[in-house]
């Protein structure tokens, strides 16, 4: 058969869109950063032992986000108080709809809501950062209270 017919990059891994970088400052807990370490050594791990071109290409692409975070990374120490909300502070507000949430504010890798972290950069976060005990926020077209910052 013609070569002229033939595909030549056949066996070639797909090419997959870069991870989006954040551009906000890449700060994170030190529990953040022994995360971000983790995972660039997982992913090392899975790179020197996959022989498959489409998972290598996405284990690469994950590598490379990784080690671009952990490159970036600015950890944090913990708030020296707790009388205004900083970054990794823990903070407990009750909304105007009868909810009572607890967020601990950390890095963008770092945060899950649904399990009680929120990025540093979130408008619920943003709201929040230095503000007080007994002081309202307006979020998501709501009021919240501070009631404890730890």
């Amino acid at each position: 058969m013609s070569r002229a017919f033939v595909k030549e990059d056949d066996d070639a891994p797909e090419q997959l869109p870069e991870r989006q970088i954040s551009s906000a400052p890449n700060l994170v807990t030190a529990e953040g950063l022994a995360a971000i370490e983790a995972e660039v050594a997982r992913l090392t791990q899975a790179h020197a032992s996959t022989e498959d071109r489409g998972a290598r290409a996405r284990i690469d692409r994950d590598l490379r986000y990784w080690s671009a975070r952990l490159g970036s990374a600015h950890v944090q120490l913990p708030p020296p108080d707790n009388d205004i909300v900083r970054f990794g502070a823990t903070v407990i507000i009750d909304r105007d709809d009868g909810r009572r949430q607890t967020f601990r504010i950390v890095g963008e890798d770092e945060a899950d809501p649904e399990h009680g972290t929120l990025s540093h950069i979130s408008p619920l976060a943003q709201a929040l950062l230095g503000k007080s005990e007994g002081e309202t926020v307006r979020v998501a077209g709501g009021e919240a209270e501070i009631a404890e910052i730890r």
